[in-house]
């Protein structure tokens, strides 16, 4: 990357850190310039910028936030870029979030700007939300399906093109459509287009496999040390920057061992004293939760060589007790701190239910259900905290409505889905229901879990 790049994605981490501060405060508007500001500068920037502004608006909106005026609403529908176009339309967004056209402004500048990475974001938020809707729209449809097409999104484009297909099955240029779009998409896997055959394909893919080898084989005990080395050097150049902080910290954790990751925890914690930036000891947490997952999974394998070790048996419950309590601890300040941020609410929550802290962790996850990355995953728990409070008939609706809304019906997040709402059928004592659901998923995956005595025991049961 480019000295200048580089500069820029600095810059963006600043307003980015600032957002967050201010965010914390409940200053809400001041936050979304300082996201924005960031975003300018780095466009792409998901996971630093756009999802927390998201979350920053959800949170927003509940407190009562107002809508932008029309004269920011006629100021911000334009722009001379794709860049200021995207970052108006975001604004416009952020301060009415369920607004989903100013959405599809913004799918339409990142496509036109060629900022993948968001326009993937925003056109999965906006296909989640039209699916959800009671009334999707078909033009929304035609969008996502255009806009993950120019991407290379080709899945996405064919899932979103199944949608208007039906919702208009007899339109034949849509059936044709499908059609192109998976040749596209089995094109772009297999690389048949490229030197005729399918030899340039088996070449890229053997290259790929040399590349991830290699990857996997370069990080040695050496060069993780040379990379901590040149990043002491850079802290020891400028040891306030924030940068250089998170650089040397993750330089040292990745060393894996009790000294390095000690010392890079120390450094964070120090950094989040001197600055009043909870960032910094954020990530020292994060360090401290490998540190102890890396001492278990230590602990496990001796116990695994020597099941009879009480010692090492011992040692890996109490590691596991610590993981618990250090996980707890972290998401919760992270919550405390960053009362718009989605993910660690999801986090958090899911520690609470493993704790069996259910009241506390329902409404937790009610909220990080607005997050897209963790919408479904966030109704499974809820249905299980329902589930495990005695709650059957509630349980059977979160996991029934999380069955409609997720997309893919013959995955891992499927199956639980299935098996748990059979789970709650049966506590109700609708055997017939039950048994129905655990069909289908040993029709997909007969070993799944106790699916298939479960069947018997209903069938017999029926008999």
């Amino acid at each position: 990357m480019p000295e200048q790049d580089n500069e820029k994605t600095d810059k963006a981490k600043l307003f980015f850190d600032r957002a967050r501060q201010v965010a914390a405060g409940n200053n809400f508007d001041y936050a979304i310039d300082m996201y924005l500001e960031g975003i300018l500068r780095n466009p792409d920037a998901v996971d630093d910028g756009h999802q927390p502004l998201r979350e920053l608006a959800l949170s927003r909106q509940t407190r009562g936030g107002k809508k932008p005026s029309m004269m920011e609403r006629l100021k911000l529908m334009r722009g001379k870029s794709p860049l200021e176009q995207m970052v108006n339309a975001e604004h416009l967004l952020a301060k009415d979030p369920e607004h989903l056209p100013y959405g599809e402004a913004m799918l339409k500048a990142a496509v036109a700007g060629g900022y993948k990475a968001t326009a993937k974001w925003i056109a999965d938020l906006l296909f989640g939300s039209n699916n959800a809707s009671q009334n999707p729209s078909f033009a929304t449809y035609i969008l996502l399906k255009d806009s993950y097409a120019a991407i290379g999104q080709w899945d996405r484009a064919i899932a979103a093109c199944q949608h208007a297909v039906r919702m208009r099955p007899d339109d034949d240029e849509l059936a044709d459509e499908f059609q192109r779009l998976t040749a596209e998409m089995t094109v772009s896997r297999g690389k048949y287009d490229q030197e005729g055959d399918f030899r340039k394909a088996i070449i890229d893919r053997e290259g790929q496999e040399r590349l991830q080898s290699q990857e996997s084989v370069i990080k040695t005990e050496d060069w993780r040390a040379s990379a901590a080395d040149a990043a002491r050097r850079m802290y020891a150049d400028d040891a306030d920057l924030s940068r250089n902080i998170f650089n040397l910290a993750e330089a040292l954790a990745d060393l894996r061992n009790d000294e390095s990751e000690n010392e890079a925890i120390k450094v964070l914690e120090e950094a989040s004293v001197k600055k009043q930036d909870f960032s910094f000891k954020q990530r020292a947490g994060l360090v401290r939760i490998n540190q102890l997952k890396r001492k278990i999974r230590d602990a496990e394998s001796a116990l695994e060589a020597n099941p009879a070790n009480s010692q090492a048996k011992a040692q890996v419950t109490e590691l596991m007790s610590r993981l618990n309590e250090t996980e707890l601890e972290h998401w919760e300040l992270s919550v405390k701190n960053y009362p718009t941020d989605l993910r660690a609410k999801y986090e958090y929550g899911v520690r609470l239910v493993r704790n069996k802290r259910y009241d506390e962790a329902i409404p937790l996850l009610q909220e990080a259900q607005k997050d897209p990355r963790h919408k479904i995953s966030a109704m499974d728990k809820i249905g299980m905290c329902f589930f495990l409070k005695g709650w059957y008939s509630d349980s059977v609706d979160v996991f029934t409505h999380a069955l409609d809304a997720h997309e893919i019906k013959d995955d891992d997040i499927s199956k639980e889905l299935r098996y748990n709402l059979g789970r709650a059928y049966e506590e109700l004592g609708e055997r017939s229901k039950a048994l129905e659901i655990y069909r289908k998923i040993a029709q997909l995956d007969f070993g799944y879990k106790d699916v298939p005595q479960r069947v018997d025991k209903l069938r017999q049961g029926a008999m």
